[in-house]
Formats: structure tokens, C-alpha cells, sequence
């Protein structure tokens, strides 16, 4: 049996997520139901560095593939093309060590989310737009107070795979680009809904209903203030996972470019 490392992008609308989960259609079915037909049911595995949440996209995630079969990288990766639907694309595929592990030897995760300035008939299953005109200044200088190993328990909860509440975020980069808001997160790994808590809270701090004294509160006392703001899925992307000495780049995917 042979490992491989599948780095994937999707459109994750139509999709419940990427974690398989019994009658619900998800990105990880998908591609072991393709998988099965190429190679066979037994012995193949797949496992995915993330769990991305139904209506989640990814221009970068990652998955090991573990299968038995002749042929090289390439040729997987055109023959599970062949068979995905339009909204699901193998970008790459690499011959792994046998003990790599898409999630357990992630270093760090990278997300972007993207707001639209403007209502847009093209991009709607792909951005969050917000009528309001946002403060990008004072989202930018909160958004600083997330920065570090702290605890983010009013912004997610702790699921069987994870230990505790604490996540290290490395990096919080604000862009401004054509009509759209573009928001940059590097972290050691993720809560559930983590992300989306905190572009929702910093959304409210860009129209002026909070502020960092606000954000100080949350880190310091449990609340469940940011669930009540969770952002929109449509907005989020899964941009890249780090590996082994895999410096993490500032500067992001920008998966939707909006005039």
C-alpha cells in the first residue's frame, strides 16, 4: 500500500462539510466514493487535514491518500479528476512518506474569508456582502488583540479532536482589494466555527456596534456573544496547511476577485 498527499480545492456550497458523515453529501464522500470505483473498497483510506463546515470552501486543503496501486501521482490525479464533479478539483498529487499524516503533522492552517462591498449577482455563494460600510481601520487595530497562544473558548468549543481551548494565531492581515474586504488568518489550528466567530465580531467592530475593549472581554470571560455573530459560511476558504519547516505566507490566496 502506498501513501499519497492530495492537496484539493472546492467549492463547497452543494456540501455538508468535508467530514463524511452517513446520508449527508460531503467533500470526503465524494472523493472516496471516486476513489472506491478507481481503486476498489479494500484497503483505501482517506483522511483530510481540516474539517471545513457545510457551505465551507478550500483553495488549498489537504488529504492523504492511502491505496494500493501502480500508478504515479499524475495519473491519480487525472483519473480522480476524471470522475469529481465540477466543484471539487485535485490540484496535486505527491508521493508521501508512510507515516505522513494530513492533520496530525499540520504546523499551522491559513483561512481567508472575503466580504463583499457590493451586492453581486456572480459571487453570492462565495462572499459575505454587508450593506454597511465597514471601519477597515478599527477592524484592523482589534484584530491585533487575537494575536498569540490565547483562549479562544467564547469563539468555539472543543470537539473530540481537540485538547483544549487555546490556539496560537500567528497572523491577521486586513486587504482591501477592488470592492472586496479580504481577511487573512494564520493559526496553529482551529476551533469549530472559530474563524467565523471572529469575522463576525470584527465585522461589528468595522460598523461601529463594538470595539476592542469588546473582543478583551471575550478573551477574558466566557461569552456566547460571538456565536450569535457567527459569519456565513459562503465567505470562508480554507487557504493553505503547513508542513514540517513550511514558513507561513502573509500574503493569501485571494479566491475571488470582485470589481
Amino acid at each position: 500500500m502506498a501513501r499519497f498527499k492530495l492537496t484539493i480545492e472546492y467549492e463547497g456550497t452543494a456540501y455538508k462539510g468535508w467530514q463524511m458523515n452517513k446520508g449527508e453529501v460531503t467533500v470526503q464522500g465524494k472523493l472516496i466514493d471516486v476513489c472506491e470505483s478507481i481503486f476498489g473498497k479494500e484497503k483505501l483510506e482517506l483522511y483530510g487535514a481540516g474539517r471545513t463546515d457545510a457551505g465551507v470552501h478550500a483553495t488549498g486543503q489537504v488529504a492523504h491518500l492511502d491505496v494500493v496501486t501502480n500508478l504515479k501521482p499524475l495519473q491519480i490525479q487525472h483519473k480522480i479528476n476524471d470522475f469529481l464533479p465540477a466543484t471539487i478539483n485535485i490540484l496535486s498529487v505527491e508521493q508521501a512518506n508512510p507515516r505522513f499524516h494530513a492533520r496530525h503533522h499540520a504546523t499551522a492552517r491559513s483561512y481567508v474569508y472575503v466580504i463583499s462591498q457590493r451586492r453581486s449577482a456572480l459571487f453570492k455563494k462565495n462572499v459575505w456582502w454587508i450593506k454597511d460600510t465597514l471601519d477597515v481601520e478599527a477592524m484592523r487595530k482589534s484584530s491585533k488583540l487575537f494575536l498569540g497562544l490565547k483562549d479562544f473558548r467564547s469563539f468555539g468549543r472543543v470537539t473530540k479532536q481537540d485538547e483544549s481551548t487555546k490556539v496560537e494565531i500567528q497572523h491577521i492581515g486586513i486587504h482591501q482589494q477592488g470592492s472586496a474586504i479580504v481577511i487573512h488568518i494564520i493559526g496553529s489550528h482551529f476551533l469549530w466555527n472559530q474563524v467565523r466567530r471572529m469575522i463576525g465580531v470584527l465585522v461589528e467592530v468595522g460598523r461601529g456596534t463594538m470595539n476592542a475593549s469588546h473582543i478583551t472581554e471575550f478573551m477574558t470571560n466566557e461569552s456566547d456573544r460571538p456565536s450569535q455573530l457567527t459569519a456565513p459560511p459562503s465567505g470562508l476558504y480554507l487557504d493553505h496547511v503547513y508542513y514540517d519547516n513550511e514558513k507561513p505566507s502573509i500574503h493569501p490566496t485571494i479566491p475571488v476577485t470582485i470589481p
